[in-house]
């Protein structure tokens, strides 16, 4: 049976990991000149650091290694991936539309 403890720390996982995605994908689409260059950036560096961060996160709650590997791997990184893409691609503003004010 799954503790609350390991409940709370799979939720602490999948929103930081999101929050992770959603930065990385924010910052590769604003340093980024080229129109895929962000989303093919953030397809492949994202679940690379989504999975480290989530085995770090995951060793102090030793009731994650009951999980499985695909599990884990859908848990921490594919939802938090779909997640923090889906939130930086739909609900921020494009890079192109947000007006930086100007330096004197």
């Amino acid at each position: 049976m799954v503790s609350a403890v390991a409940i709370a720390g799979l939720v602490v996982i999948v929103l930081v990991n999101s929050a992770v995605t959603a930065l990385m994908t924010r910052f590769f689409r604003v340093r980024l000149n080229t129109r895929w260059g962000g989303l093919l950036y953030s397809l492949l560096l994202c679940p690379l650091a989504l999975l480290i961060l989530g085995v770090v996160l995951s060793v102090p709650i030793g009731s994650f290694i009951d999980l499985g590997t695909v599990t884990f791997l859908t848990l921490a990184v594919m939802l938090p991936l779909a997640l923090g893409m889906t939130f930086d691609y739909v609900w921020m503003p494009s890079p192109d539309e947000v007006e930086l004010p100007t330096s004197t």
